[in-house]
């Protein structure tokens, strides 16, 4: 009997593929779309490109041709049909960012006796996306997935939403991605009667713990190093070069960022912020360190003591006005770096609140 009915509904003689199922030329196919989410593979924000694999979207809509009366075919009310051998909506991403608009597998459609077509193909989707790199490594992105008809415009077929949020059901939690919300909207152009589009936005928020325990805190212990130069004495000899260890260090990272954030120009990752701002302490360590040092190794007989020195420091040693100066900057430096450190990395926080 399922023989039967699959020969008289695909017969050359009543059924054509190519022709879109609508009884005359005004009439709208309704094709009712649902996204579901099985696995974000990654986001290269090196390339600006999202790669997400979609369980795609569940794909509804009702071809006439395809009805029959399950009576006449043993109480037979469903079938599953080889996708390629009836007529398929060239529903596509249109922000595609590899060129491959084809879905992975044509899997089987399951047609009902009256009419409605259910086909749900699994596909890998790579779509462009907008990456912001501001707030890096505590960013949080929105991947925009565009919808639409390849060849029909929205007189010929009519996109409706399923539900007003893509799927998670079948979700498999990303090691680098918090997923935050998939909304969904169909977009219309009330210029244009023939534009439609069905757009998803993907917004997806970065994991922080391997960036924070691999870059984050090695970067604030090297700064903290920056500040025991102040506290290191002057007759030890080491203070030029810890600070010119420090300052290689931190060259390091910040070579390590240049690898890992997109080469853009539009903004500084905070990251990147981060590691010149303490390039900037480090740097300005060495040249305070220079001067004490100066001042260290200074003697009566060959330094005369200004008489305003004499008066603030109260007291004519070279060494003890060098010691002094240390520990101000020390105190100095453990206040900007806290300061500063706290104001970067609370940007992002102060930022979400505003929103």
């Amino acid at each position: 009997a399922e023989e039967r009915l699959v020969n008289y509904l695909l017969g050359p003689e009543r059924y054509n593929k190519l022709i879109r199922p609508a009884v005359n030329k005004s009439q709208q196919v309704t094709i009712s779309i649902q996204v579901s989410l099985s696995q974000l593979i990654s986001v290269v924000i090196w390339m600006s490109v999202g790669n997400i694999i979609i369980s795609l979207s569940l794909q509804e809509w009702n071809d006439y041709r395809l009805r029959w009366d399950p009576d006449k075919y043993e109480g037979i009310k469903k079938l599953r049909i080889p996708s390629k051998h009836i007529w398929l909506p060239d529903i596509v991403l249109y922000n595609n960012a590899d060129g491959v608009y084809e879905v992975s597998f044509y899997c089987n459609a399951v047609v009902s006796n009256t009419g409605d077509i259910f086909w749900l193909p699994p596909a890998i989707y790579k779509s462009a996306c907008a990456i912001e790199v501001k707030n890096f490594p505590f960013d949080q992105q929105n991947c925009t997935l565009k919808f639409r008809s390849w060849t029909y415009d929205h007189t010929e077929v009519d996109l409706i939403l399923t539900s007003d949020f893509a799927s998670r059901d079948d979700f498999t939690p990303s090691g680098e991605w918090d997923i935050v919300s998939l909304p969904a909207r169909k977009n219309e152009d009330p210029n244009d009667i023939t534009y439609l589009d069905i757009t998803y936005d993907f917004v997806i928020k970065r994991k922080p713990l391997f960036y924070t325990i691999n870059l984050i805190i090695p970067c604030v212990l090297i700064t903290s190093l920056a500040i025991l130069v102040f506290y290191l004495p002057s007759d030890c000899g080491e203070k030029m070069t810890l600070c010119i260890s420090v300052l290689l260090a931190l060259t390091v990272f910040l070579l390590l960022i240049s690898k890992i954030v997109p080469p853009t120009s539009l903004a500084v990752p905070l990251i990147g912020k981060y590691l010149m701002f303490t390039m900037v302490l480090v740097t300005f360590s060495i040249v305070t360190s220079v001067c004490v040092l100066n001042v260290h190794h200074r003697s009566p007989s060959t330094h005369h003591m200004p008489d305003w020195v004499k008066r603030l420091f109260l007291i004519q040693d070279w060494k003890y006005v060098a010691m002094v100066i240390d520990r101000l900057f020390l105190w100095i430096f453990i206040l900007v770096c806290v300061v500063g450190t706290l104001g970067l990395f609370m940007q992002p926080l102060f930022q979400k609140q505003q929103m």
